[in-house]
């Protein structure tokens, strides 16, 4: 039987996000940590696993940088209710050397996501090329509007507000 323009019923009707009773999502209740130590041994804890340990390198293994995945963690934990997120980000470099920790001993080698923030993610990319293209642009336009500039410069003001000598 072929499928027809029918309209679906199952789709969440708009705004049903927020109808939800207050303090129903993890993330209006108190966070279960409010301060650092608390939060630190949480994670000590959680990454000491072998299940973790094995995932983590499989994930290093893979390329994706050391940054986005102590982001990731730390913010879902933040959506979880864990702790807050000042905490996360207070926390966020013990992640990280955790997380580098765990891939040393694993021998893996890891991007840590800081040698350099500027460095496109592809070079190759139409992104990269649409940057580097836009930049050239802007480098252009930099160029006419100095000569432009010097060139007002030389012109007698007119007008009705303008100074007579």
């Amino acid at each position: 039987m072929a499928m027809s323009n029918q309209p679906s019923f199952d789709a969440p009707i708009p705004g049903q996000s927020l109808t939800m009773e207050l303090g129903s999502r993890p993330w209006q209740n108190p966070s279960r940590f409010t301060n650092v130590d608390d939060t630190i041994d949480y994670y000590m804890e959680r990454m000491s696993s072998e299940e973790f340990m094995v995932q983590l390198a499989e994930v290093l293994e893979s390329g994706v940088p050391v940054t986005s995945i102590a982001n990731s963690i730390q913010l879902s934990s933040v959506m979880e209710g864990v702790h807050t997120v000042d905490v996360g980000m207070l926390v966020l470099p013990m992640i990280m050397e955790m997380l580098m920790m765990i891939g040393d001993s694993a021998g893996v080698k890891y991007d840590k996501g800081l040698e350099n923030p500027n460095k496109p993610i592809l070079r190759d990319s139409t992104i990269a090329k649409a940057v580097a293209e836009y930049e050239a642009k802007i480098e252009d336009k930099d160029v006419v509007q100095e000569t432009e500039d010097k060139e007002v410069e030389d012109e007698e003001p007119t007008g009705l507000m303008a100074r007579r000598k």
